[in-house]
């Protein structure tokens, strides 16, 4: 059975979205659980490093990119931000209007940052 380039993508895609969360989930959990950080610096910190890993492996492995890094980069960091700032006043509204524990309340932020994303990278980042 042949799969088509677009569902081969969405895997990728997926997969590196996977590996993206884990690396964000475990870096706040670190900051806040074992080091003590604060919920912001816990959080920006660890969207870094998923940021960081989403642009190495979506631009080569997933998107197979041939556009110059300095202008998928910016668009990468537009769409970033947008999905940070929806994701950030996910987590703020969680975590001064309910009750539920501070680090579920980034894992539903979680959430609502990797839908925005997905989109604006499939329709705006890695649009071919």
């Amino acid at each position: 059975m042949k799969f088509s380039n677009s569902a081969i993508q969405v895997v990728k895609f997926f997969i590196v979205g996977i590996s993206n969360t884990l690396l964000t989930t475990l870096t706040i959990w670190v900051l806040l659980k074992v080091l003590g950080c604060s919920d912001y610096i816990s959080n920006i910190v660890g969207y870094i490093v998923g940021l960081v890993n989403s642009f190495i492996w979506n631009r080569k492995w997933t998107f197979g990119s041939i556009t110059k890094v300095k202008d998928t980069l910016l668009k990468f960091i537009v769409t970033f931000v947008i999905s940070y700032l929806f994701q950030l006043g996910n987590l703020y509204l969680l975590l001064h209007f309910t009750h539920i524990d501070p680090y579920l309340c980034q894992l539903l932020s979680i959430g609502a940052y990797t839908s925005i994303n997905y989109v604006l990278n499939k329709f705006y980042t890695f649009k071919s």
